[in-house]
């Protein structure tokens, strides 16, 4: 079973280019370089953009000609939305709203419509920090629906969730942390039902888990709040766990080979993780033996730091990006730090590497373009939007004074959350809305 499971995975990843069917584009190559646009500019290269119901801090995703956002609306949250889109003209194509099992004030501090729906053949699965998550045929048809608080009890968090599913053959899987219930779960793609549920420390964290290839066959890697813990992909039983970590809220496990992948972290505000947060942006690699599944950590960098951005490796070079929008190149094989930059923008989206670029996203609207490799040379720096022209974001007003930890310091103007790459468009979302650029 593990065999087959991870031949489908990796022959998913060699043919599934024209899709993007999960946050961060998991289970996909990349397109290529000249297939992704170097430049644009609020006047060029983009081909039409779109003003998305409510607001949403998720990542388009895109299967079969076909874009998929999620959103809520309300001043409480009360609706949970899921459109569909044409990604050759932008056209909405249907739109389907739900009740909020968890309605909640909406502010800058609490999430909103964070976590990033996944799809596939079967249909797409949309998961809200109200614990709801529904399945939806590819024409919009409600496929199955469960609320979570009802099934396992209430969510507790300052800040509300994050985690994206991640896609097995036959599973959604969700990861639930917060200071109630803290859980995995896998729920079967077709009924809903759940196949496995594994019980996980209360926490609070907003890293999203991610099914990689090992050698003994597909895992789910969890990347959260202290610890990084592998899981059997069929049963839910913890296989392995690497502790006396911190920092590690965010990131989402970056895979860069078999059983090979990347931990990011950065220590929070007046957090005594620091020290954590420093053992704790590294690589690691699974290793299957007779005894079982076990994990080893290839090397550690203190120096490097990532605080929403997930790190990623491309050609050779590992990119840290932390808030200050400070890009560490790691050497991926030795850990060693190759250059430090600085970018005029915080990054919150994932960097993008694709040929003999990388790409990095920052918050207010202007991706730099850089050259791939061990020495730092900027290609291009693209404006999504006019900054003097643009109108600020209608965000609601930022949390009260009833108590609870604060969150970042939240921009009043649109916000760069995610985006999705196929072969000659790229999309980028903002909270009420998304652009569609091409070569």
């Amino acid at each position: 079973m593990h065999a087959v499971s991870c031949f489908v995975l990796l022959t998913a990843m060699a043919v599934g280019s024209d899709n993007w069917p999960a946050f961060q584009g998991a289970g996909v190559e990349p397109p290529a370089a000249a297939q992704v646009p170097l430049k644009w500019s609020p006047d060029s290269n983009i081909a039409w953009t779109a003003d998305l119901p409510g607001y949403g801090q998720s990542s388009p995703i895109v299967w079969n000609g076909k874009v998929y956002v999620t959103s809520i609306d309300g001043p409480n949250k009360e609706t949970n939305i899921v459109t569909c889109w044409s990604l050759a003209d932008g056209s909405q194509l249907w739109r389907k709203d739900f009740k909020s099992s968890l309605p909640i004030k909406s502010s800058t501090y609490v999430s909103r419509a964070a976590p990033t729906p996944a799809v596939d053949q079967l249909g797409v699965y949309a998961f809200f920090e109200s614990g709801d998550i529904i399945a939806l045929s590819h024409d919009g048809e409600q496929l199955w629906s469960k609320s979570l608080i009802a099934e396992y009890g209430e969510m507790k968090s300052n800040h509300g969730l994050a985690a994206s599913p991640a896609l097995s053959d036959d599973a959604v899987i969700l990861l639930v942390e917060n200071d109630g219930p803290s859980y995995i779960v896998a729920l079967d793609k077709k009924t809903g039902e759940a196949t496995w549920k594994t019980d996980r420390e209360s926490k609070v964290s907003w890293s999203s888990p991610r099914v990689i290839s090992t050698p003994g066959g597909p895992q789910i890697i969890v990347s959260s709040s202290g610890t990084v813990d592998g899981y059997d992909v069929s049963s839910g039983k913890k296989l392995w766990t690497i502790d006396d970590l911190g920092g590690n809220t965010t990131n989402t496990p970056m895979p860069y080979g078999d059983g090979m992948f990347l931990v990011g972290a950065s220590a929070g505000r007046g957090e005594e993780s620091g020290d954590g947060a420093k053992r704790s942006n590294m690589a690691v690699r699974v290793r299957e033996s007779d005894a079982g599944a076990t994990a080893e950590v290839l090397w550690r960098n203190e120096k490097a730091s990532s605080s929403f951005s997930t790190p990623i490796v491309h050609q050779g070079v590992a990119y840290w990006v932390n808030k200050s929008g400070v890009v560490f190149g790691v050497d991926v094989e030795s850990g060693e730090t190759l250059f430090t930059e600085r970018l005029s923008q915080s990054c919150w989206a994932t960097s993008l590497g694709v040929g003999d670029r990388v790409y990095f996203f920052g918050k207010d609207g202007k991706t730099t373009v850089v050259k791939a490799g061990p020495k730092w040379e900027v290609l291009a720096e693209n404006m999504l939007w006019n900054p003097e022209a643009e109108e600020p974001a209608q965000a609601p007003a930022a949390e009260g004074e009833e108590g609870g930890r604060r969150g970042p310091p939240m921009s009043s103007g649109p916000i760069v959350y995610g985006y999705a790459a196929v072969p000659g468009k790229l999309l980028i979302r903002t909270g009420p809305k998304f652009y569609c650029i091409t070569p």
